[in-house]
């Protein structure tokens, strides 16, 4: 019983305003039920190797689908999140996330096309785009098909970008587009230019050292065993155990 986690009453007051009404019969317990689901996630089990201390696996798996296709967990990291108050600096990047063959299976060539999971040099992947504070937490997070490019990954989150001074990413976020978009924002872009530019860009090397805190974040993640490799074939749950993990991890 030791070994087993349990949220705190703390972390259930954070969470409970972000849980969906409970309509007609009341849910099974709500700090039984969300701890086993973090355990599940963490330590990469099958749903049925649950302990019984947790209760029924099916009970665990029901309402870990339920919510995770409504985007419940996601919007609780989101929710949590918009309380950084970061004012400084944000860093982006991105990293792939191996896919087991459970979630690349029965679908068409490459993993299948709604699933977000494409063949890179690495094998079948799925790739998490990140922005996060100068503490290297999480602020805005998604999933792409494994070779999707960081540009692509920078258009999206794009629009999530806080009101900050700087930003801080690697050569794969090297754009004109990009670095215009940033100073129509009022950002200053701390991104080294792409060996293939004919004129050298120059950048605040002492500031960009501050970046491996993201670097750091993406370990963190992947720590959690359902994070690390993914075996879910929905993007929606595996995006909602890579959102659970950066909650437990950062916001609670």
């Amino acid at each position: 019983m030791s070994d087993l986690f349990w949220l705190s009453d703390a972390q259930m007051a954070r969470l409970e305003p972000c849980f969906p009404k409970s309509h007609g019969k009341p849910r099974v317990d709500d700090r039984r039920v969300l701890s086993g689901i973090i355990f599940i996630n963490r330590n990469g089990l099958r749903w049925r190797d649950a302990p019984a201390a947790y209760g029924p696996h099916k009970t665990l798996y029901n309402r870990w689908k339920r919510w995770s296709d409504k985007g419940v967990f996601a919007r609780i990291m989101a929710g949590l999140a918009a309380e950084h108050r970061e004012k400084k600096t944000v860093m982006i990047d991105a990293t792939y996330l191996e896919a087991h063959r459970t979630a690349t299976s029965m679908g068409v060539k490459n993993g299948g096309r709604g699933r977000l999971i494409g063949r890179t040099k690495g094998g079948m992947n799925t790739r998490l785009h990140a922005i996060c504070d100068s503490q290297g937490r999480p602020i805005s997070l998604f999933v792409t098909a494994g070779h999707v490019s960081d540009y692509i990954g920078a258009r999206a989150l794009l629009s999530s970008l806080p009101d900050v001074d700087w930003l801080l990413g690697g050569r794969g976020y090297d754009a004109d587009w990009f670095r215009e978009a940033l100073e129509d924002k009022g950002i200053r872009a701390c991104i080294p230019g792409r060996k293939q530019r004919k004129t050298t860009v120059k950048y605040d090397k002492r500031r960009y050292k501050r970046r491996n805190r993201i670097e750091i974040m993406f370990g963190r993640l992947k720590d959690w065993r359902r994070v690390a490799t993914r075996y879910d074939r929905c993007p929606k749950v595996f995006l909602s155990a890579i959102t659970l993990a950066a909650t437990v991890i950062y916001w609670l």
